[in-house]
């Protein structure tokens, strides 16, 4: 039974052998396999089904997969649920009717569990009861709150079938169930059962949600319990364990391959300061480590909230994660998201809550419906230089190129606030609202302040917040052709202008010499080299003043913010792109998130570091990711674990915003490559998510392989 790892220091083993078997079958697919024997519930007998109201078809939907759902207990689960319908992993509700899948589901967003451990899913009913007494209701906020009561009743009647399922068989469980997740939770185990009992029950309708802050939501029901000597750290671990575990349930032994087999947006944060000021880190930050460190789950990408006041014994403990390897842990600069927080005016209890949408995107959980629009800048600049256009344009400068691809790039953001804000919302009798009919969302909605208040859902403006964010793909790429552009033609003159686009034209063919000139002679982003760096920083800041101007035009109460990512689409536009004025030729892959071009950087990981906090990230407050490549056996020993910290550091003092960081040796990719079989847990960081690696496909395992070939340190 092996869990693997990166590092030449073996992973600890803490859990019990049947936890760790447990796992270990779970990772192979065991119960991913068993839900796809199970696809969706059929809905052809409901008569006149395809003439109901959406939302009628909903409710139906959700009452039928409660009712008739495979109910699923694992011999050595020490919590209970199951996510067991297979359609789900796909993104909709799993039902079908004559064959087709009929409703799309939510993701990207972490929805409210801290009320549900404290308070129980009845205060949810009396809630929308008291709510329904308003007699200025709509008929459609009417239904949209009977709507949710379907919910709650759907949750009751799973609940109620887990209740008979356990309690013979499994009294413990049983017991369990008598009290939550309907009532709040007293201790510990009941709070991990509520959570993981709603989580799954939330995707087993299809939805993708977050996990978020799952230390500052169960810390004090451990600590209680470790005080009053109700659990020992050894058996909170175990039933912790349970949790991680359990969020496997979605992997196939023999998944279909194409960008990754995890993305379900189940992320977790840890650490960080409460809405207090006072510093979460407990002892449930520490297990949820302990057990990434043993078992190697990935399906739980974590992402730490560092701080300046962050103490050494976490940074130590994220370091030693690290070093296996996996990309598991990312990190926040706490500090300086914060600001971003209160400079687009949330009040700082709010901001203090932030975790992210299930991937890095920062938001307020339970409050936020968000949206992220990618775009690729270097498509618009290879336009404006004349790439891609029959006539090349006369530019006598580079700031002329510059001005050009400014005057492009704003007509970008201003369609996507157009079309992501403007043509979504109205004011209609003084309150903003959806403009036209959204898809009920019934069972996320139930958990987002505001919806029930507002009477509206999750999409029609029901959440406190609803943020539309464009994001810069390509800057890297962008910075590099504008420094190659104003190094070879402007100032060191070894081509015309228009030379030079034709040589790109052409895919650098006849111009190699040139070619492999520009590629090695200048020095890019990722290298601490302020010339091209500057380049870098200007178009961020541009962006992003471009984006707050868009969002000062109207009253329109949507936050439009600017963040800074390709989540892997690279891969996806490089068909599109041409070669490049920094020596890449066409369909090569360039840069990933905010990171810099494989190949390119060569100074290693503090230098990378260096250029990307060069832009005033504060500005990206949607979130701009940093990529960074460590090979094992630079981390070796007590050494490595100082490297690792002090790159943490520095990311912080500098001023990053988000950075993940995965250690991984390129031999065994290509070993994996040639033996998936060998290598079926393997995982790796891919953008924003993890996934195994043998579940990627040739374009994408070789986008990481090629990312992956240099060792930074």
């Amino acid at each position: 039974m092996i869990f693997h790892t990166a590092s030449d220091i073996p992973r600890p083993i803490r859990l019990t052998d049947s936890t760790r078997e447990w796992a270990f079958a779970s990772l192979h697919g065991k119960y991913g396999d068993e839900a796809m024997r199970t696809p969706c519930v059929n809905l052809d007998h409901i008569e006149k089904f395809e003439a109901l109201p959406d939302t009628e078809k909903y409710d139906i939907a959700i009452r039928n997969i409660a009712e008739n759902a495979p109910v699923r207990i694992c011999p050595e689960e020490k919590i209970c649920g199951a996510a067991t319908l297979g359609d789900a992993v796909y993104h909709i509700v799993p039902v079908r009717y004559r064959g087709e899948a009929i409703l799309d589901s939510v993701s990207h967003l972490t929805i409210r569990y801290d009320k549900l451990l404290r308070k129980g899913l009845t205060v949810y009913a009396k809630d929308i009861s008291k709510r329904l007494e308003d007699k200025t209701l709509t008929d459609s906020q009417t239904a949209f709150l009977h709507s949710l009561e379907n919910v709650i009743e759907s949750m009751r009647i799973w609940h109620g079938r887990y209740l008979a399922a356990t309690k013979n068989s499994r009294p413990d469980l049983h017991k369990l169930l008598l009290q939550v997740p309907f009532s709040p939770a007293r201790n510990f185990h009941e709070a991990l059962q509520s959570l993981w009992f709603v989580f799954s029950f939330v995707r087993l309708c299809g939805n993708w949600p977050g996990i978020g802050r799952i230390d500052w939501l169960l810390g004090d029901y451990l600590k209680n319990d470790l005080k009053d000597s109700l659990l020992n750290e050894s058996q909170a671990r175990e039933l912790l364990a349970s949790f991680f575990i359990k969020g496997c349930e979605w992997i196939q032994s023999n998944p279909p391959v194409g960008s990754g087999d995890a993305q379900h947006y189940q992320n977790i944060v840890l650490a960080g300061i409460d809405a207090a000021g006072n510093e979460v880190t407990n002892e449930v930050t520490f297990l949820a480590l302990d057990i990434v460190e043993e078992l190697a789950i990935s399906d739980f990408p974590i992402t730490v909230r560092l701080n300046k006041n962050t103490s050494n014994a976490l940074k130590n403990r994220i370091a030693q994660v690290m070093r296996h390897g996996g990309g598991i842990i990312a990190v926040y600069n706490e500090d300086l998201i914060l600001q971003t927080f209160s400079n687009l005016g949330y009040s700082i209890t709010d901001a203090r809550s932030f975790a992210n949408d299930g991937c890095w995107e920062v938001q307020i959980p339970g409050k936020t419906d968000f949206s992220y629009i990618p775009f690729d800048a270097l498509q618009i600049l290879n336009k404006v230089i004349g790439i891609t256009e029959e006539n090349i344009p006369a530019f006598h400068s580079i700031e002329e190129i510059y001005a050009a691809f400014c005057d492009q790039l704003y007509e970008t953001v201003k369609a996507i606030y157009v079309s992501s804000v403007t043509q979504k919302f109205a004011c209609k009798k003084g309150i903003w609202q959806a403009r036209n009919t959204v898809i009920p969302t019934s069972v996320v909605s139930l958990f987002e302040d505001g919806c029930i208040e507002r009477a509206r859902s999750y999409y029609n403006c029901g959440p406190e917040y609803t943020v539309r964010s464009p994001h810069i793909g390509g800057a890297p790429d962008v910075a590099n052709t504008l420094y190659a552009i104003e190094k070879l033609v402007f100032e060191d003159k070894k081509i015309s202008f228009s030379e030079l686009v034709q040589a790109l034209k052409n895919n650098w063919e006849s111009q190699e010499p040139l070619r492999v000139y520009v590629k090695n002679k200048y020095v890019y982003y990722g290298n601490d080299s302020d010339d091209v760096d500057a380049w870098h920083t200007r178009l961020l800041n541009d962006f992003a003043d471009m984006v707050e101007y868009c969002n000062t035009q109207d009253a329109c109460p949507v936050k439009f913010i600017p963040g800074v990512s390709t989540f892997g689409r690279q891969i996806d536009w490089a068909p599109n792109r041409c070669a490049t004025a920094f020596g890449y030729r066409k369909g090569e892959i360039l840069s990933g998130n905010d990171s810099p071009v494989p190949g390119t950087d060569c100074c290693g990981a503090t230098a990378i570091i260096k250029s990307y906090c060069k832009a005033d990230l504060v500005k990206q407050s949607c979130g701009s990711a940093l990529d960074i490549k460590i090979f094992p056996a630079s981390l070796s020993g007590s050494n490595g674990i100082t490297a690792l910290i002090s790159l943490m550091e520095g990311f912080l003092t500098l001023g990053g915003f988000f950075m993940q960081i995965d250690t991984v040796d390129t031999q065994t990719l290509l070993e994996a490559q040639k033996n998936p079989q060998k290598f079926k847990t393997l995982s790796v960081r891919v953008s924003g998510w993890n996934a195994r690696f043998v579940t990627l496909n040739q374009e994408w395992q070789n986008m990481i392989i090629e990312r992956s070939s240099q060792n930074f340190m």
